[in-house]
């Protein structure tokens, strides 16, 4: 007989991100407005993942949830078996920074700062070296096609450089997975489609998992799984 149990757990030990009956409501007076209910996911490295729906759906809430950057009502948010909601914000914060990249619609860059120091930001709030946060941060500069643009800052850089840089910056401690919000919603359609085949080039060579938020049909389809989330709970659509 197929042991159930020892088949969960496997699948439970090769998941870098997952969540378990996650639910998010908030209350006003006597009123309940639920975003999520019950939401149970497992995503595995490497795996290339879209989650789609109408606006207002909850879609970034619950990539904010997954990302620790807020709590659950109920339930369970794991990043590499370890329960994210149920650490302190210190321990929170350091889990975040060294296993989840995050890309958003917006690059988020510090204006102060050139590119090689943006992307380098992650090594630096997590103690490394400067001399080797700047190394590994030019060389993944480099691999995006940025080596001549280390020294700008993002007001000197074009709309797809300065997600370039965000991608990197994402992508320079190497986490278990990245966490991408319309990633390409704010860009032309040649600067889209560049980045959308830079992500899929980067998810294979380095085996870090994609949590892609779009709007984006044709990049949602790109993905391993695309996840529709309405009226507040998550379906997989057959591919």
């Amino acid at each position: 007989m197929f042991n159930t149990d020892a088949s969960q757990a496997a699948k439970e030990a090769d998941s870098v991100l997952a969540c378990r009956k996650l639910r998010k409501f908030y209350t006003q007076g006597s009123e309940r407005l639920t975003i999520l209910n019950d939401i149970n996911l497992d995503i595995h490295r490497g795996e290339r993942i879209s989650i789609v729906g109408p606006s207002g759906a909850g879609k970034t809430t619950l990539l904010h949830m997954l990302g620790g950057l807020d709590i659950p009502s109920e339930g369970q948010v794991l990043v590499r078996g370890r329960d994210i909601a149920s650490m302190s914000d210190r321990d929170r914060s350091g889990l975040r920074n060294r296993e989840l990249g995050f890309v958003y619609q917006f690059h988020h860059l510090l204006n102060e700062f050139s590119a090689l120091e943006n992307a380098a930001m992650p090594l630096l709030i997590g103690g490394e070296n400067k001399k080797r946060a700047f190394q590994r941060s030019a060389a993944l500069l480099e691999r995006v096609g940025l080596a001549q643009r280390l020294k700008h800052r993002p007001s000197q850089l074009s709309g797809g450089e300065r997600q370039r840089v965000a991608i990197a910056r994402a992508l320079v401690n190497e986490p278990a997975c990245v966490l991408l919000d319309e990633p390409t919603g704010n860009l032309d359609g040649d600067n889209a489609e560049a980045v959308q085949t830079l992500l899929l080039e980067l998810n294979k060579e380095l085996s870090i998992s994609l949590v892609i938020v779009t709007h984006d049909l044709g990049l949602a389809g790109r993905m391993d799984r695309v996840l529709t989330l309405s009226d507040g709970t998550l379906s997989e659509a057959m591919q």
